[in-house]
């Protein structure tokens, strides 16, 4: 589960991404970035907060824009990161295009391999917890008991689709979702506002 809080970011994340997408190759939205949906998944160990945005530059078709959020920097990750934001609960924040952050890629490899799905997203007010309705659905056509362990990241290739290599897994992520992208091996698949298209796929080394 995932525990949101009710908070001021500044820079917000779309401003951040406003700056950070039109650096990317893979990129082809132009003007105000706006947030189509999202969904998140869990850290195991809860130190670092995973989420998929999925954005649009414009009139620009929809792009997956996967982050994490971390209390201090990635050690080897510079060029992966987006930067940094100040959260009036959590302090400062280092936001990384998760591709690059080893945490993400197990937690995608879970996800697709075994159909864990996204992460409950909840706020707690007055001792309660109130849930927060997910704005798309995501589902795995593979439903394995386990998942390998994903090991190192060792090699990661931006594109469309972005292919991340670890020790057992490769992945890949689907940057521009219904585009011509054709997922190799067990594909998790997204809904929203009507559409439908795959995410993210995963094959064993």
């Amino acid at each position: 589960m995932a525990l949101l809080h009710r908070a001021e970011i500044r820079p917000t994340k779309l401003e951040l991404l406003a700056t950070w997408l039109p650096t990317r190759d893979w990129y082809a939205g132009s003007g105000d970035v706006t947030r189509v949906a999202a969904y998140r998944f869990d850290d195991p160990a809860g130190q670092v907060g995973i989420e998929t945005l999925l954005v649009r530059g414009g009139d620009g078709p929809v792009h997956q824009v996967p982050l994490t959020y971390r209390g201090a920097p990635l050690d080897g990750a510079d060029e992966w990161l987006v930067g940094t934001t100040e959260h009036s609960v959590l302090g400062r924040r280092w936001v990384y295009d998760a591709v690059g952050d080893p945490v993400y890629a197990g937690a995608l490899a879970a996800a697709i391999l075994t159909g864990s799905g996204q992460a409950e997203e909840y706020f707690e007010v007055d001792g309660r917890r109130e849930v927060r309705a997910p704005s798309m659905d995501i589902t795995s056509d593979a439903s394995a008991a386990d998942v390998p362990t994903v090991g190192t990241v060792r090699r990661v290739v931006d594109g469309d689709p972005t292919l991340i290599v670890t020790d057992a897994v490769e992945l890949g992520v689907i940057r521009r979702p219904g585009a011509a992208a054709t997922p190799t091996g067990a594909t998790l698949t997204g809904t929203w506002d009507d559409v439908s298209a795959p995410l993210a796929y995963a094959a064993s080394r």
